[in-house]
């Protein structure tokens, strides 16, 4: 059985504000449109913000940004650069699909934009913020992250929010906050598949609580150290995440399949390419007979009018080919296998959670119904269910996580005499730690003046990473299970006084993950019981 609408949505409506309002205010940035909502302190329901001229309908924003090159930190923003019809210039003043890059160490070609994509994306928060503000006062700002790129952007997003005037500020990964606004009860497990415009996260996720437990409200990361108020005085609930992972693959990126293969010697133009997203939308409608084929007129840069036509059977063929139902298999068996070291097993899900614009395709919907028998799906609005999600937060939640990679220590092997990458923490491994982890090192050299510390995050072998070939999306499969991705660039040295000889055990260390996802380690010198002080060697996830 499916519920087309959950009932806390169907009483969200644009809203009539005023300056003497306190609340919160959830910002679910897009790739295609960031979603604005508000609710007020006394738990009224929420409400979607129009922000004119910057949005398209209450609570909706497009996620563009227009630079002048008259003037200096002149933009424009969502709404206001469709409006000035400056969504069609071949000019490079346009930053749209900006959100998959935040945080990348490389950024392909196919983003061409003067403006950085995480400039982009602090110009487009500040000014949601500086409207918003105008309206209401905000105690507690929440945003949204994805899962695959959780850490990169997460730095990001503190630091664009250092300058706001704000008491709280809390982050929420996409899908569980999706989990936590489908309005399921207390003690429900639930599947979350999160399919928005450039990734696509999937996740495992208890809502603790029932028989007479307290109820967790989301799954919350305290930014920058800051405590939720009353944490201090509450007692402590829980949102437990069993398992997740997450692709950088998304509907823009469909859309490109689809301009490619209609039109394979055309160079993929902003306007072939919402013309290929109207039509993957339009094909997607669940009424559609598989053979009816849809046409959409397109000019190419020479102004040349070309067609767009294609039938729901040709779409699903597409995808098919370009391995996106491999790709969401994989995800599928990552996630479960990581919740099963959490004592979860399939028969326990209660639902099944869609959203995101790319979740409207039924070929998705139906091949997960396939793999996951007869367990009942939830299609919250797939727009704002997130941001709505990530509204459901009070005081006194406390972090269950768990990681969506493993992390590794780059370290000195003494029976083969070599430097190996030693597993410090697997994927699942729940944060923050009960316990430390303790490691010995020793020196590899003689005469060694330091051991330096080195993460890196081991690649699961058979899984997905997108690269790009002449400017279109490819899947390709991670093949050895020993590659090791560096989580930064960053070394610790910890110095050896007096100087190591080879093979000498050297140094204690005991590793440990806070409640930030940090990682933290500090121990002794085992040759004169000299204490190592406590270091911290960066975010984790």
């Amino acid at each position: 059985m499916e519920k087309n609408k959950i009932d806390q949505f169907e009483n969200i409506l644009p809203t009539e504000i005023n300056t003497n309002n306190f609340g919160t205010l959830a910002i679910d940035l897009g790739s295609s449109t960031t979603v604005v909502v508000f609710q007020k302190e006394n738990g009224e329901p929420p409400e979607l913000l129009d922000l004119p001229p910057i949005s398209r309908a209450p609570g909706e924003i497009p996620s563009l940004i227009w630079k002048s090159s008259e003037k200096e930190d002149s933009y424009l923003i969502g709404q206001e650069v469709i409006d000035s019809n400056l969504i069609n210039e071949k000019e490079n003043n346009l930053s749209q699909d900006f959100k998959r890059w935040i945080g990348s160490q490389e950024i392909e070609d196919i983003y061409d934009s003067k403006i950085s994509p995480e400039r982009a994306g602090e110009v487009l928060i500040h000014n949601i913020w500086k409207k918003v503000t105008e309206k209401v006062n905000i105690k507690r700002l929440v945003l949204t992250a994805p899962v695959d790129t959780y850490r990169e952007y997460r730095t990001w997003l503190v630091n664009v929010c250092n300058s706001l005037e704000v008491k709280e500020i809390a982050l929420v990964d996409e899908p569980t906050a999706a989990a936590m606004g489908a309005g399921l009860k207390p003690g429900s497990t639930l599947l979350v598949l999160d399919f928005g415009g450039s990734t696509i996260d999937m996740s495992i996720v208890t809502l603790e609580g029932g028989e007479g437990q307290a109820s967790p409200i989301a799954q919350l990361v305290r930014f920058d150290g800051n405590n939720l108020e009353g944490k201090s005085t509450q007692i402590l609930r829980t949102a437990k995440v069993l398992g997740k992972s997450g692709l950088r693959l998304g509907g823009k990126d469909i859309d490109r399949w689809i301009s490619n293969h209609l039109l394979p010697e055309e160079k993929a133009t902003n306007s072939i390419l919402r013309k290929a997203e109207e039509l993957k939308c339009e094909l997607s409608n669940i009424n559609i007979k598989e053979t009816i084929h849809i046409t959409k007129q397109v000019k190419n840069n020479e102004n040349e009018e070309k067609m767009l036509r294609l039938s729901k059977k040709g779409l699903e063929e597409l995808l098919i080919e370009k391995g996106l139902l491999k790709s969401i298999e994989k995800l599928f068996n990552q996630t479960i296998n990581i919740a099963k070291r959490n004592s979860f097993e399939l028969k326990d899900l209660d639902s099944i959670v869609l959203v995101g614009g790319g979740s409207r395709i039924p070929l998705i919907k139906n091949y997960l119904s396939n793999i996951c028998n007869s367990i009942p799906f939830l299609t919250p609005p797939p727009i704002e269910a997130i941001a709505l999600g990530a509204l459901n937060l009070t005081p006194g939640v406390q972090v269950k996580d768990v990681l969506n990679k493993g992390v590794s220590l780059r370290c000195w092997n003494k029976k083969n005499e070599k430097h190996i990458w030693h597993p410090l923490f697997l994927a699942g491994q729940t944060w923050p730690t009960n316990k430390p982890l303790e490691i010995i090192l020793s020196a590899s050299i003689n005469d060694q003046l330091s051991i330096d510390l080195i993460i890196g995050e081991p690649q699961e072998e058979g899984s997905n990473e997108i690269v790009y070939i002449n400017g279109l999306p490819t899947l390709t499969t991670i093949k050895s299970k020993e590659e090791i991705k560096k989580i930064n660039n960053s070394i610790i040295s910890i110095p050896l006084d007096p100087p190591g000889e080879i093979d000498q055990d050297c140094i204690k260390l005991n590793f440990n993950i806070n409640e930030n996802c940090q990682l933290e380690v500090e121990g002794i010198d085992l040759r004169n019981n000299n204490k190592i002080t406590s270091q911290n060697l960066g975010e984790i996830r």
